[in-house]
């Protein structure tokens, strides 16, 4: 009796499973129960198009200035003026701090002193060579007399050259008593006050860091298989890299500037730096922004709305409305871009397909619009 039971409950349970198999994957254009409408599916309907679809990566970058220097002292002396304020704007050439040079101003001037004694010393040098070429030529006085003259000359000619030698140098380290600056930029805060004595050394306290704000740049990573296109963005007008300081809606505009000459072996990925004029001081030094770098901007690709494309066993798929039916095309697709998903293979680019409803529909289902098409020009 169990065994009977058995065999009449699975009988049952084929024929539920049978029905809903007919149900579910039998197709739409099979002609309906007589008596019974079609079924029809509402949807919503997009369309496939052609046209620029820009090739582009999104990443974080580090704002990073194309220059920076550090302000310390060359020489040691007393602080008597610091000519910025902190945080200013200074151009190349501006005197930013002076150094109590009375010192070095006094060996200048003995320098000079000590020239002109040599210069003194040579010219009556080169009057006794002539005195001497005259009484040497009478025979009134002895060649050797006029060779020593000779000697004392070409000993006082070295002497001025060591004289002005050493005259330039104390007038260069005069220069350093005066610190200007060596490029445009915004200063940092003073790091030393008027009256404090400048110390030199690289552990001494430095005057301040002058940052290059304008151009700047920005340097982000950037996986190797993108080296190609970087490399190739550098000369095509239509690339660029936009940079967003996080937590502002400003964009800034550059152009790839810099890519490093090594692949880092760890992570591999490549740094590229951008570069950009940024006049209105957008980005910050040292500061994350999200940058969007647009490497090309390919014409005649055929793209859809994203929502349209679906996954299937045997990989991706869109439906086409066609005579008011949807149809399972397959399709290979690329990348997604602004919502827009690029379609490699399997569509011509004037299509209409469906972008929402997709899990009530089978291949041949008829279905009805119920909204304006999305992804139209």
């Amino acid at each position: 009796m169990l065994v009977g039971k058995n065999k009449g409950s699975l009988s049952v349970v084929a024929v539920f499973v049978s029905l809903i198999l007919s149900s579910s994957f039998g197709s739409a254009q099979t002609s309906a129960p007589a008596g019974q409408p079609e079924r029809v599916v509402p949807v919503l309907l997009g369309e496939a198009k052609v046209g620029p679809l820009p090739m582009r990566i999104d990443l974080i970058g580090t704002v990073q200035p194309v220059a920076t220097v550090t302000l310390r002292s060359r020489v040691e002396g007393q602080i008597t003026e610091v000519a910025y304020a902190d945080g200013a704007i200074v151009k190349e050439g501006d005197v930013l701090v002076r150094l109590d040079q009375r010192s070095v101003e006094a060996q200048i001037r003995q320098a000079e002193a000590t020239v002109a004694r040599t210069i003194a010393q040579l010219e009556q040098a080169q009057r006794d060579v002539q005195r001497n070429e005259a009484l040497a030529a009478n025979e009134f006085a002895s060649k050797v007399n006029l060779e020593n003259s000779k000697t004392q000359v070409a000993t006082y000619l070295a002497q001025l050259d060591a004289d002005r030698a050493a005259l330039d140098s104390l007038r260069v380290q005069l220069s350093y008593y005066t610190i200007s600056a060596p490029i445009s930029g915004r200063v940092g805060v003073a790091g030393i006050r008027v009256g404090n004595i400048a110390k030199t050394g690289d552990g001494s306290v430095p005057f301040a860091v002058i940052n290059q704000i304008s151009p700047i740049y920005v340097a982000f990573s950037v996986p190797q298989r993108f080296l190609p296109d970087i490399k190739t963005a550098m000369d095509d007008p239509s690339a660029k890299v936009e940079a967003t300081f996080q937590g502002s809606q400003t964009v800034s505009i550059g152009k790839i500037a810099v890519i490093d000459n090594a692949v880092d072996t760890t992570s591999g990925t490549v740094t590229v730096r951008a570069i950009f004029e940024n006049a209105n001081e957008t980005l910050w030094p040292g500061s994350l922004c999200n940058v969007r770098v647009t490497l090309k901007v390919p014409d005649h690709v055929v793209s859809v709305p994203r929502e349209a494309v679906q996954s299937g066993p045997k990989g991706s798929l869109v439906f086409v409305v066609s005579d008011g039916r949807a149809k399972v095309t397959p399709v290979k697709v690329g990348r997604t871009v602004d919502g827009q998903t690029e379609i490699i293979e399997g569509l011509s680019g004037d299509e209409k397909l469906v972008t929402d409803g997709q899990i009530q529909l089978v291949d041949g289902v008829k279905i009805e619009p119920k909204g304006a098409l999305t992804g139209a020009q």
